[in-house]
């Protein structure tokens, strides 16, 4: 399972977001987190339709079975990991 979080440096809810992801992630030792700068990789994160920051994506083996934009609670990252379990 992966969590990417796609941000960007003068996003005051991507400050949020990686608190969130940072308390979540000691919660899913088994996940990999991973943070995309969006202004930095422009193509990958249009190729990953990206629109707003920050977004967190959720995959599985690669495919995407999350997505949302916005600030997340750790309980809402932690029910889209659990979408990566089934």
């Amino acid at each position: 399972m992966e969590l990417v979080l796609y941000t960007s440096a003068f996003c005051a809810p991507c400050v949020r977001a990686r608190s969130v992801l940072g308390s979540a992630e000691k919660l899913l030792p088994q996940a990999h987190f991973r943070e995309v700068d969006v202004p930095s990789n422009l193509e990958t994160s249009e190729s990953a339709g990206i629109v707003s920051t920050p977004t967190l994506v959720v995959l599985r083996e690669g495919t995407e079975v999350f997505r949302a934009s916005g600030v997340p609670s750790v309980q809402q990252v932690l029910a889209a990991a659990a979408l990566a379990l089934d």
